[in-house]
């Protein structure tokens, strides 16, 4: 094959090479450039592209020519559904973002849980967490990030620029609701955008909720790419630096495992011991890097799902 190769090179002029060669990284670039684009930022309408796990041989070939169609999180149910009383609250997040939360009282409680979702996801996917809260005796607040639900804005930067939404919200909760510490619970990107707001702020919380996280940018995409049955390399570093250009950020220092060592409250990190887009591994070194009193709970035949809905007790 590589003989085969090096007399097709020989056959062509140099000048040709290089004009191929050019050609073909371009095409490279420009399908990672809407890759990119695509991952990180919502349409209105039509329908979400299903998950690497849920695609077909022809979703696959689509989805790689094509790149994903991720609609507008929003929200479909209230804190209503589960019988309880909520208030609408907004707020200004990072670069004059709207960012908007739903706030569920608990009666005779200083106590407060603030809760963000994750990728692709709003607040209402937040609901059932939520109440298990109140029920006990905690004001819950459900938070959109920027690009979701009933905050402003059409993109997402998985947990970068939304470090400073959790910034700005726990800075209006306490000025708002409850001046005491607050507990912080996310999930997979909510957990990105937890810690890197602690490392980087510095943010007063009593303690920290962290289920299903991912311990950098490039791991992640590079899971993706494993999931779909595609080799990663060169791909995901190329989505994970040209995502970083178009969003003002460079993606390859988007690690929450780094993070992590800035923690210095109690952390409960629960973990789906099937998750293939996180895998134990990675769980396990953002528990390391923690330096604060700290529990890993590994739940059996779980994977990168709501843990709550899948396992009650």
């Amino acid at each position: 094959m590589i003989k085969k190769a090096l007399c097709w090179c020989k056959a062509y002029p140099k000048s040709t090479l290089a004009v191929i060669i050019v050609f073909m990284v371009s095409v490279l670039n420009l399908w990672a450039f809407m890759h990119a684009h695509s991952m990180t930022h919502f349409v209105d309408k039509g329908h979400k592209t299903p998950s690497p796990e849920a695609m077909s041989g022809f979703d696959k070939v689509t989805t790689l020519i094509a790149g994903v169609r991720i609609p507008r999180p929003r929200s479909h149910k209230t804190p209503a559904s589960f019988g309880l009383q909520f208030e609408v609250h907004r707020s200004d997040g990072w670069n004059g973002t709207c960012i908007e939360a739903w706030h569920i009282p608990c009666r005779d409680s200083q106590e407060l849980c603030i809760l963000f979702h994750g990728y692709t996801e709003c607040k209402s996917d937040l609901i059932a967490k939520a109440n298990v809260f109140h029920n006990l005796g905690y004001h819950a607040l459900l938070v959109d990030f920027r690009g979701s639900g009933g905050s402003s804005g059409q993109e997402t930067t998985v947990g970068f620029r939304e470090a400073e939404d959790v910034v700005a919200t726990v800075k209006y909760a306490r000025e708002r609701i409850s001046d005491v510490s607050p507990t912080l619970y996310g999930r997979s990107m909510g957990i990105a955008a937890i810690l890197r707001a602690i490392a980087t702020s510095g943010i007063e919380t009593h303690s920290v909720i962290l289920e299903c996280p991912f311990d950098r940018l490039l791991t992640t995409v590079r899971n993706r790419f494993s999931a779909m049955g595609i080799p990663s390399f060169p791909c995901a570093e190329l989505l994970v630096f040209l995502g970083g250009v178009q969003h003002g950020y460079s993606g390859f220092t988007h690690n929450p495992v780094e993070s992590a060592k800035g923690v210095k409250c109690p952390v409960l990190l629960l973990h789906g011991a099937r998750d293939s887009r996180v895998t134990t591994e990675q769980a396990e070194a953002i528990f390391q890097n923690l330096h604060s009193p700290k529990t890993l709970v590994q739940l059996e035949n779980m994977g990168h799902e709501p843990l709550l809905a899948a396992n009650t007790d």
